[in-house]
């Protein structure tokens, strides 16, 4: 028994010593110290021994089994710094590499125009009304004062579901809406997306967006449309940007202008981006036509208003220096992370 117990430690002893990792070395202990380990078998069946061997065999067993759990543990530490160093070298970082970081969004360039100009249009006691994007032929025209073969349909071609319902062409229904359903006064902007058969190019588009607005009260007159206008355009561009307003045509307003703001890269004085002007046109305005309120219930002798439109698209590329429309709808990351 003592010749097997010292072949018992050379051979426990060395494969310690020779353990790879973690795993390895706990089936060793579990091997010879374990509940049926062969150390612990040993130690268990001394009473089985001659009386004379079991001093000596239990003295030698004691002694094994401690200098086993020793080397155990020595090993363990061994083990343990060695598998931390190499899991350190793998997590090592290279702090001369690029960091990683979350990429968040941010909101679309058109969404961040319309957002200021509602801003803008809320401090002056206007309200934001939305309506429908497929639309009746009634509201998008007639009621708008364009009746079947107006010429003036030709300017906005649109793309027709049935004889009667359309896409939008502008955003002129909600105002039709508004007036029928709500009492005067009226204080109203509507964002939102139109449509209209346009060949795609740098300035044009079949989808684009549009806000207009309206102010419907007694005794709104023209002073009231250019004082509100001059104030949003110049919180748009900048106080020291001028206005200026120019003799149109609409078919739902009159007297009509086209509003224009100096040209921020010559000062006004002229060049290839304003087409030598000095001016460059933002959006259309006028004098609601009488025609217009009399078919939404309202009475002209009574009450007036005005209202107006501008393309946001048209805005962003002023406001941003953007020479093609086509930016906003390609998704492009290097385009709309500068916004």
């Amino acid at each position: 028994m003592e010749e097997k117990l010292q072949l018992l430690e050379e051979t426990a002893t060395c494969e310690v010593e020779k353990a790879a990792d973690l795993e390895e070395l706990e089936n060793l202990r579990v091997k010879y110290l374990g509940k049926s380990g062969e150390v612990t078998e040993i130690l268990q069946n001394i009473g089985d021994l001659p009386p004379k061997q079991r001093p000596v065999v239990g003295k030698l067993g004691n002694k094994l089994k401690s200098k086993l759990e020793s080397a155990i543990a020595e090993k363990k530490d061994e083990l343990k710094k060695v598998a931390k160093e190499k899991r350190l070298k793998e997590e090592e970082i290279d702090v001369t590499l690029a960091g990683k970081r979350d990429d968040l969004g941010s909101k679309h360039p058109l969404t961040q125009v319309i957002d200021e100009i509602s801003e803008i249009f809320l401090g002056l006691g206007f309200r934001i009304v939305e309506g429908p994007e497929v639309e009746k032929d009634y509201y998008n025209f007639e009621a708008l004062n364009i009746p079947k073969a107006h010429p003036a349909r030709d300017m906005q071609d649109s793309f027709y579901i049935s004889e009667d319902i359309l896409l939008r062409t502008h955003t002129s229904p909600v105002q039709v809406r508004t007036m029928e359903e709500t009492d005067v006064p009226v204080r109203i902007i509507a964002p939102g997306r139109v449509y209209r058969v346009d060949e795609v190019d740098a300035n044009h588009s079949p989808v684009f967006h549009q806000v207009e607005g309206l102010m419907i009260d007694k005794n709104i007159s023209f002073s009231n449309l250019k004082g509100i206008l001059i104030k949003v355009v110049k919180e748009l561009f900048g106080e020291d940007r001028e206005v200026r307003f120019r003799p149109s045509y609409f078919p739902f307003t009159e007297p009509s202008a086209e509003v224009d703001v100096s040209c921020a890269l010559c000062g006004g004085e002229g060049c290839s981006t304003c087409s030598d002007t000095g001016w460059l046109e933002i959006l259309g305005s006028g004098m609601v036509h009488p025609r217009v309120l009399e078919m939404s219930g309202l009475d002209p002798q009574k009450v007036s208003g005005f209202a107006f439109g501008m393309g946001i698209e048209r805005i962003a590329i002023l406001k941003y220096g953007i020479t093609d429309i086509r930016r906003f709808y390609e998704n492009d990351m290097r385009f709309l992370q500068q916004f």
